[in-house]
This record gives structure tokens, C-alpha cells and sequence, in this order.
């Protein structure tokens, strides 16, 4: 048991964070310098949709119905994505990493950033076509 635990930390607890040091994207890398680009990846496109959201609501703004069902349905996205998420990445352990081993974060961020993307995209449609459209 206590093996178990000690190797799950190894695991996902990578020793430089523990000095301090932030892991840096190295796509060549190790597969914790893998999993942060994975991170990095997925936090450009949160940005990205962000900006596009708020240049929506902006736009938008006069039109204040579609505003407020634009907020829901933003609140309503991130409620799917979070279960889509969970859902693509069950694990009936208590670690995940017994699961989905020391990939994990990477095969998550991957998928939280195409999600993201996709949801951008479509907020850019209604951007640049206008509601209803």
C-alpha cells in the first residue's frame, strides 16, 4: 500500500516542482515536460476562446437577451466539457494514474484544448456572422 502511494507521487509530483522550479514545455522532453505543453497548449486556446467571448458579449452589447443566454450557454459549455472530460478519462481507481499512467495529463490537456478550440471556433461564427446566424 505504501508502495503504492510513494510511486503514484513519484509520478505526478515531479521533483523539480518541489525545489521550486516551474517544468517548462520541451516537446523532445521528458513526458512531464510533454504534459506541461499540453498545459501550455490548452491554456493559449482558454485565452483565445476568452477573448472571442468577451468580443462577442461587446458586440453584443445593446443586446442584452442574447447576452444573458450567451452567459448560460457559456456556463451550460463548461459544464459539458468538464463532464465530457470526466467521462472520456473514468477511472474506477482512486488514482488516476493507475489508469491512465504518467500520460495522463497530456492525453487531458490535449482534449481540453480541442474542446476549447472548437468552442471558439463557434463563437467566432456567431462573431463574424452575427445572431442568429
Amino acid at each position: 500500500m505504501f508502495r503504492s502511494i510513494l510511486v503514484a507521487f513519484i509520478m505526478f509530483v515531479p521533483i523539480t516542482s518541489l525545489a521550486g522550479d516551474e517544468i517548462k514545455c520541451n516537446e523532445e522532453g521528458t513526458q512531464i515536460e510533454l504534459n506541461a505543453c499540453a498545459r501550455d497548449a490548452f491554456e493559449k486556446a482558454d485565452k483565445e476562446l476568452n477573448r472571442t467571448y468577451q468580443a462577442l458579449i461587446k458586440k453584443e452589447a445593446e443586446n442584452q437577451l442574447f447576452v444573458s443566454k450567451l452567459k448560460l450557454a457559456q456556463k451550460a459549455w463548461i459544464v459539458f466539457r468538464d463532464a465530457d472530460l470526466e467521462a472520456r478519462f473514468a477511472c474506477a481507481e482512486n488514482d488516476i494514474g493507475l489508469c491512465w499512467g504518467s500520460q495522463y495529463p497530456t492525453l487531458y490537456y490535449d482534449r481540453k484544448a480541442k474542446l476549447t478550440r472548437e468552442r471558439t471556433k463557434h463563437l467566432q461564427q456567431i462573431l463574424k456572422a452575427g445572431v442568429g446566424q
